[in-house]
């Protein structure tokens, strides 16, 4: 590391209290490197790495990258056999912990031959079954970390908080980029990620000049203080859809941040930016944006026709930085060519939907797996999140469809309500007649349960649906 020679007692990682430099931090990686030569490893076997976010964690990483050696990195919540069968088809020989002593690393006895160039093995939420394998070539990683380098001025006197578990694509940004480019990763330490207090103070006592995170973030500070936050320079919402609320508050907390929306897939990482101006917020729904460099983005409507002008029609996007396809390849993947036969790129359908406006711009229309027919009329479920969000009662929503025998499907709400007075008064009664004054009677959802805590979430910090819908499906 670069950075690590000329910099060596420059901050690296900001963690629990304690700083570790770029010098520690290579250090640290060299040891793992040691451990994970002394495993007797073919040359560019994968390796799985299932430790939290740590220092260690992080130098464990480092050493996989150092090494050009494949890694699969999923979330350390996975169930026990979740985990096996994920090592098992991206071919893991052997699966590393942060706090194993050398050598100690449990090894596997399937190997399979994997590109050379193969470097993170992302997964995706796992949503509708077992989660799919995502690799990253190295160039992808590369050429990602030098658009997010220069986009939001990333240096040696940077320092960007990580609010995401490692297994996310966003530390592909919010940790890669900022070590590459010489910054200071400050890391939001995960037994602690849901107090506002404590996510303040990591904001103030390092000042973060940049921060990238999902709008649960943002409604954790923003319900909680009126202290602003002036040292940050960036501010990128991410990964889902924000209240409009809570959106309203973010330029009084970063007064001299510019703010950004910013939309990616796992498969693609990002690929669409909007800058919002502060002082003229949209009402609503926020524009995805523009392509980034080098990006091709398509709307393709419901008879597979890419539009030109205005109208709806799912995204397909190609992106420098995308995967070459799940490990193994999977029927009905997701992965086209252009539906016109233009080009020789691979283009990935997100399954979003989207409306062109005439100026051009994009806007989220939701999920075309989102939308269900409730007593034979057709209910976008994010739509129904969407009012429910707008409540100021409301500080985290999910609408899930559950299998009705009368109505074909019910809709079930899941609600962490807001702090404060406004989400001691919410209850059921009362959202219901809220959201009668914006939705049609068969989009009311017909139970709504109410709680304090956070939602649960699937391993790319999606709400996890599948898990809503079996519990309210085994109630019903």
């Amino acid at each position: 590391m670069t950075n690590a020679r000329r910099r060596p007692a420059a901050p690296a990682l900001a963690w629990r209290g304690d700083t570790v430099g770029y010098g520690e931090l290579l250090r640290m990686a060299g040891d793992a490197r040691a451990r994970i030569a002394s495993l007797g490893l073919a040359e560019g076997a994968p390796v799985g790495v299932l430790a939290p976010k740590s220092p260690a964690a992080i130098a464990l990483i480092l050493a996989c990258l150092l090494e050009h050696r494949p890694f699969l990195l999923p979330s350390v919540d996975l169930a026990e056999r979740t985990l096996e069968r994920l090592f098992e088809v991206a071919g893991c020989q052997a699966v590393l912990t942060a706090d194993d002593p050398i050598g100690q690393a449990s090894v596997l006895t399937s190997p399979r031959s994997r590109p050379e160039a193969i470097t993170f093995m992302l997964t995706t939420s796992g949503s509708t079954g077992l989660p799919k394998v995502v690799p990253l070539t190295e160039g992808a990683v590369d050429r990602f970390t030098d658009w997010a380098g220069e986009a939001f001025g990333l240096g040696p006197d940077s320092a960007v908080l990580n609010f995401s578990p490692l297994n996310f694509d966003l530390c592909l940004l919010d940790v890669w980029a900022t070590l590459k480019h010489g910054g200071c990763v400050v890391l939001v330490d995960p037994d602690r990620a849901t107090s506002s207090g404590y996510l303040r103070s990591l904001l103030a006592e390092h000042g973060v000049t940049v921060v990238q995170a999902v709008p649960m973030f943002y409604q954790l500070i923003a319900g909680a203080t009126d202290k602003a936050f002036p040292r940050v320079e960036h501010v990128v919402i991410t990964g889902d859809s924000i209240a409009e609320r809570c959106l309203a508050a973010i330029p009084g907390l970063f007064p001299r941040a510019r703010l950004y929306n910013l939309y990616g897939c796992t498969e693609t990482n990002d690929s669409l930016i909007h800058e919002l101006d502060p002082a003229a917020l949209p009402q609503g729904s926020v524009p995805l944006g523009e392509p980034l460099p080098g990006v091709d983005a398509l709307v393709v409507d419901a008879g597979g026709a890419v539009l030109t002008g205005p109208g709806d029609g799912e995204l397909f996007v190609h992106t420098p930085f995308q995967t070459t396809g799940y490990a193994p390849p999977t029927p009905n993947d997701r992965f086209t060519a252009h539906p016109a036969g233009a080009g020789d790129h691979t283009y990935f359908r997100t399954g979003d939907l989207v409306r062109r406006e005439p100026d051009g711009s994009l806007m989220l229309l939701g999920r075309n797996d989102f939308h269900v027919k409730v007593r034979g009329v057709r209910t976008n479920l994010q739509e129904v999140e969407r009012v429910l969000a707008g409540h100021d009662g409301i500080a985290e929503v999910a609408v899930v469809a559950v299998p009705d025998p009368i109505g074909g499907h019910r809709l079930h709400a899941e609600l962490r309500r807001a702090q404060g007075e406004a989400g001691g008064a919410v209850n059921s009664l009362l959202l219901k007649e809220f959201c009668a004054g914006s939705l049609p009677r068969t989009a009311i959802p017909s139970t709504i349960r109410i709680t304090d805590e956070p939602l649960p979430r699937t391993s790319t910090g999606k709400p996890d649906r599948q898990l809503l819908i079996r519990a309210n499906t085994q109630k019903g």
